[in-house]
This record gives C-alpha cells, structure tokens and sequence, in this order.
C-alpha cells in the first residue's frame, strides 16, 4: 500500500522540486518503506511515491516505474491480487525483470492499452504517464477501496492520494465548496466527485480519467458496472460456489511477503475470514476494538472465535476518554467524515500495526449478502405475504431512494433544517434535492431490493465506510484488504434471484450455510450488530456544550450560533456529532 502524487504544469512555471518533496512528505504515514520521485527533462511533469512494501522488498519495487524506452512512467497505490495469473498470460508478450505486482500493471497496460483496467482484481489508485499518445490516465478501482483525488486550476493539473499533499502544492485558492459543505449535513460525508474544497474533485470508484498531457483536455469514463439478472440455482450449489470464490478470493489477498493478520469483531464477516485463513493453514494474529462498560462490547465475542479456532487476539479498549481523539482524526481524514466508528477504527488499526502491516477485513459482505437491517426490513415489506401488505404494496408501492434517505437519516438535516442550520452565505448552495447523490446511484433497471443494495455499494460503502477505513488504517502505516469485495463475486450475487440468497429468517443466508457447522453456536445465533459504540459513548451533552463553545463555524459565517443553541439544550441529538465533526476539521484546516 502506497501513496501517490503528481503534478503537471502547462503554465510557465516549472516543477518546484523542494516544494514537491513536501507534498509528498505528507504522504509518509501511507509509506514509510521508501520514496521516488520522476520529473520530465522539461520538469513540467512529476510523479511521486510513498511506499509500504509487500511484495519483492527489493530497490526492485520501487516507484514511479519506467519502462524500458523511458516511455511510459506509472505510480500506483493498492494491491493486484491475479498478478502471478496475468504475469503468466502477459510472459509470451512481455519480459518481466522483478516480483512485483507494479510491473504486472505496467504489462497489462503497454499490451492490452487501458482496457487493462478490466482485468485487473484487486484494489488501486494508478496513474500512467504514456508519453507515446502524450496522454495521462488516472484509475480508481472498481469500489473506491483506494482514494484518488485531483484538479485542475490555472494550468496545472495536481493529483494525490490524500487532499492534505494538494493543498500542500499551494495551487488552489483554500476555499469551500458551500454546496459540500451542505451535502455532508445530509450525507455524513461529502459525495463524489466534489470535495470541501472547491476545485479539488475524487475521482468517483470504477472511473478513469484520461488527459492530455499538452492541453490538460480531460475524459471521464466508467470502465465497469454491475449487472444483474435472476438467475435460480439451489441454495446449496449457490453456497458451495460462493464459498469457492471466497476461499479463492481470501488466498489471493494472502499473498504476500510479510505476515497477514485480521480484524476480529465476532461478527459473521471477520469470523469467516479468519476461518477461511485457518483453512489454508494460517494462524493469523487477530485484533479487535471493545468499549469500556458496555455489555455488547465485541471484543468478547472476538474472544470466543479467536480461541476456537486457536489464534491469537489483542483488543484495545475505547474509553470516554477516546472521544478526545477527534481533534486528531480532523487531519487523519483530510476531510469532514461523521462515521461513528471513526475513533475506534483508528484505535483497532493503531493496535494491529503493533504486529503486522496489513490485514484483512469484512468491508463488503453486508452489501453483498444483504445484511444490513435497512436491507432487511424492505426485503421483509417487499416480500410480506400477507393480503393486507399486498394491498399497501399496491396502493403505495415502495419508493427505494426515499426508504434508503431515511434509513441513513442518522442526523440528517431536510432542506428546511439546512436552512436554519447555515449562514444566509450558503442558502444558494443548498441542493433543492437533498438527496441527489441517492438518486444518482438509484437503478431502475434493478429490482427494488438490488436497487436497495446498489446504493449501499455506491454511497454507504463506497463514500462513508471504504474512506474510513482507508484514513484511519493508513494514518498508521497499516493496509487493509477486503476479500469480500472481489468483483466477480457481487457479478455472481447480482446475477441470482434476490429471493435465493435473501431471507426473512436468517440474515447474509449464503455466507450462513458456509460457517453453520464451522463456528460457536454463541456467535451463529448473535443478532446483527454494526461497528458502533454505546450511545453514552457519543452523546454526553456536556461534551458537546465544552466543545462548541465559541465554535469557528460560528464565527466565520458557516452555521448559526440559534440554531446550534437550540440543539445543544436537547438531552440527544445526532445533528451534534455532525457539527462536531465539521468544527473541528475547520478549526484545523481553515481556521488555525
């Protein structure tokens, strides 16, 4: 796992090479295992690389990459997990000089042009400069696992892994985006393409961006979507099948040249992962996050997998006191993200580097297998029997983007409260459809319930949870895999009949039959439970009134100081963790 940045300039400047060294110097937590950096002859074009070493530890791995006529330079942050199938199949065609999967990219790529993209498995963030077509391409992987961001301004195209190496190349004006800052009072997060930063956009999942290097004349394309029909297998031919392309899945994300460890919550995701290790005969180390006090606290249920299926697990334990670390995750996350298991993440991931340097983890199940209770209630409506549900049904069919605004709704400001909440200065900025980006990745084509889960994939996961996940294992040197998200696998799921892989009675039903007879009865019959803490944990009031006292976002005309009052007088409101989180990364970013 890397980070990359690059920085192209048309205007009449030249490329500040100390300056660059800075924007890559803020990039150190996603590599402390080397550096490189490529500046063209003309130095109008530069390229940069943090390295965290997996594969072939060797100089060989280095990056930025050159091809052997010095043609074609690429950097890229992620992991290709068929490399050792595509290095095969690109041999007859390509001499390759090292071990890495970096090189495989660079193959694929000089051989297939970019339709390599679609072979690729795995997670990454590419850039490839191709001085043969005078073009650059910048690639996100198919579910945003890997963060890519860039802009244009001036002349000049700047683009990094993280915002913080950008704002670092002093290009851009520092100004907000009024309309993302909206959006994530809706959202908890800002939504692809923009940023909080106007001017600065991500590169949205299954993307890439192609542009030329003498005009800064760019072309966005979607390279993949997912398709579906409704296909009827049994349940045991669609368990055993899925079962293969997880255990075949698991074994690739394995491949490496130092030792893998695991996330453990006790869950269904992370207790099947870990078995499936165990299967290919690992003992990984396991780690898991628990809450002081708290009688759902995971980490006693990581315990009871973790001794019996006979591995190690260390658990780090979130106090009232962790809260504090928000002040910190305003640089850790670049920018705004209200996730409630932002502090904690980051507390699991600190406490695995201790011992490893990746890990894996069960991001994508509860997408894949319909696991989420909001998932499960429509399904549940959608398919309800009864005469009386028919009707209703019939009479007032089901609206997916509506149901799915309010099941994400955890302070979720309307139009109106978006209104009261900011300053007349943004009243303009305010979306007339709060719930735009919903219906952006709303699918009609899709039956209501896949409709349901495709906006999971493309906004829950892949803006909120991938981008959590992300920041807060980087910010400590620690990369994450995440088998679960093979994209063939979500092509099989969406392939079947949502009523062979759905039930009322049993939650993710298809990974179920899998683990049935392999894990703890304690741990089967456990009710479904999100990566969260108690409620005391995030809503002490006093907490709240000590840290929006004299809040920047008051005054520099971001929010009104009523409306936060009338909030912060309640006993319990969600709205507060949002504003909370919105404060202090403006305190850090604009305001310090």
């Amino acid at each position: 796992m890397c980070g990359i940045i690059g920085h192209i300039k048309l205007n009449k400047e030249k490329i500040d090479e100390q300056l660059f060294h800075q924007m890559l110097s803020t990039l150190q937590h996603r590599g402390p295992d080397g550096e490189g950096v490529f500046i063209s002859p003309d130095r109008k074009i530069a390229l940069g690389h943090k390295r965290l070493s997996f594969i072939d530890l060797s100089d060989n791995g280095k990056q930025p990459f050159i091809n052997s006529n010095n043609k074609i330079v690429l950097t890229f942050n992620g992991e290709i997990y068929n490399y050792l199938e595509l290095k095969k199949e690109l041999s007859t065609a390509y001499s390759f000089n090292t071990e890495t999967d970096t090189e495989v990219v660079l193959a694929a790529y000089q051989v297939w042009g970019i339709d390599f993209v679609n072979r690729l498995k795995g997670m990454f963030a590419i850039a490839i400069v191709d001085f043969n077509l005078n073009q650059l391409f910048l690639i996100r992987d198919r579910f945003g696992i890997k963060p890519l961001y860039y802009g244009f301004y001036d002349n000049q195209l700047v683009f990094a892994s993280e915002l913080k190496a950008i704002i670092q190349a002093n290009v851009f004006p520092k100004e907000l985006d009024k309309s993302a800052v909206a959006d994530f009072f809706v959202y908890r997060y800002v939504p692809s393409p923009k940023t909080i930063w106007k001017g600065i956009n991500k590169l949205a999942p299954a993307n890439y961006l192609k542009v030329h290097l003498k005009t800064l004349d760019s072309e966005l394309t979607e390279y993949w979507s997912l398709k579906a029909s409704n296909h009827q297998p049994s349940l045991e031919k669609l368990s055993a099948d899925t079962n293969q392309l997880l255990l075949d899945s698991v074994k690739q994300h394995i491949r490496s040249d130092v030792p893998i460890g695991s996330f453990l919550s006790g869950g269904y995701d992370s207790s099947a992962l870990v078995l499936w290790m165990t299967e290919l005969g690992l003992k990984p180390n396991t780690f898991s996050i628990g809450f002081d006090n708290w009688v759902k606290s995971e980490d006693h249920y990581a315990k009871i997998v973790a001794d019996h299926l006979g591995v190690p697990n260390d658990a780090t334990i979130a106090s009232n006191s962790s809260i504090d670390l928000v002040d910190k995750m305003a640089w850790v996350y670049d920018e705004p993200i209200a996730d409630i298991s932002i502090v904690p993440t980051y507390l699991v991931s600190e406490l695995a580097r201790k011992k490893v340097k990746a890990v894996l983890s069960g991001e994508g199940a509860d997408e894949l297998f319909g696991g989420y209770t909001w998932q499960h209630d429509f399904f549940q409506q959608t398919y309800n029997t009864s005469l009386l549900q028919k009707l209703k049904n019939i009479l007032r069919p089901a609206d997916p983007v509506h149901y799915y605004a309010l099941s994400m709704a955890m302070g979720w400001f309307d139009y109106a409260e978006l209104k009261q909440l900011l300053h007349e200065e943004y009243h303009s900025s305010i979306p007339e459809d709060v719930h735009w980006f919903y219906r952006k990745h709303f699918r009609s084509d899709l039956t209501p319930i896949k409709a349901i889960q495709h906006m999971d994939i493309k906004c829950f996961m892949g803006e909120l949870v991938l981008t959590k996940i992300d920041r807060a294992s980087m910010a400590n040197s620690l990369e994450v895999r995440v088998p679960f998200l093979d994209h063939q696998l979500f092509e099989q799921i969406f392939s079947i009949d949502e009523k062979m892989y759905l039930s009322k009675n049993q939650t993710k039903q298809v990974l179920f039959e899998n683990i049935k007879i392999k894990l703890p009865k304690s741990i089967l019959s456990r009710k479904k439970q999100g990566f969260v803490g108690p409620d005391t944990y995030y809503m002490n009031m006093e907490y709240y009134r000590k840290e929006l006292a004299n809040a920047n976002l008051v005054k520099f005309n971001v929010i009104n100081q009523s409306y936060l009052e009338s909030l912060l007088k309640q006993n319990y409101n969600w709205k507060l963790w949002k504003i909370l989180i919105l404060e202090k990364w403006f305190s850090n970013w604009i305001a310090a």
